[in-house]
């Protein structure tokens, strides 16, 4: 299933990218985001960055048939490989899980506002009920992208 998600935020595309790269910023939205453990590793590379965001997501919440499948809490590897201050791929893996999420994020600055657009193809290998899934997990991972947004919004104000 093809997952478009697209967020906008008031601050120019360096400041924007350098939240994004923060590894205190990213552990502050797993807090909001609830999640049970997070842990951030970032490796500088040339023109750009790896950051590999491994979290146990409390799975509250999620209709019954899918917590049957990964449990009270699953454990998510959210990898961004960034080439440059304006994209990276990611890849979102679920260890041990029939789920996966891959594909790009962009970030297009104009003055002082910078849109940022996440595109995955979110997949889960279950049959019958696999189409499913993917909407759930679809939505559940637009909702967690939509907590980092308020997270941002706030940091970028200063509320860090």
């Amino acid at each position: 299933m093809k997952m478009r998600h697209e967020l906008t935020y008031a601050a120019p595309l360096d400041e924007v990218y350098a939240m994004l790269a923060d590894p205190a910023f990213r552990e502050k939205v797993g807090k909001a985001q609830d999640v049970a453990r997070v842990e951030v590793s970032v490796t500088e590379e040339a023109g750009g960055l790896t950051l590999v965001n491994d979290q146990d997501q409390n799975t509250a919440g999620l209709p019954s048939i899918a917590k049957k499948i990964v449990g009270d809490t699953t454990r998510a590897v959210i990898t961004e490989r960034w080439s440059g201050q304006d994209s990276a791929t990611v890849e979102i893996a679920v260890p041990g899980k029939p789920t996966s999420a891959k594909g790009t994020i962009t970030l297009n600055g104009s003055g002082d506002t910078t849109t940022e657009t996440i595109e995955l193809e979110v997949t889960v290998k279950v049959p019958l009920i696999g189409g499913k899934l993917e909407g759930v997990m679809a939505e559940n991972i637009k909702s967690g992208y939509d907590v980092e947004h308020g997270v941002g919004a706030a940091w970028l104000a200063g509320e860090r």
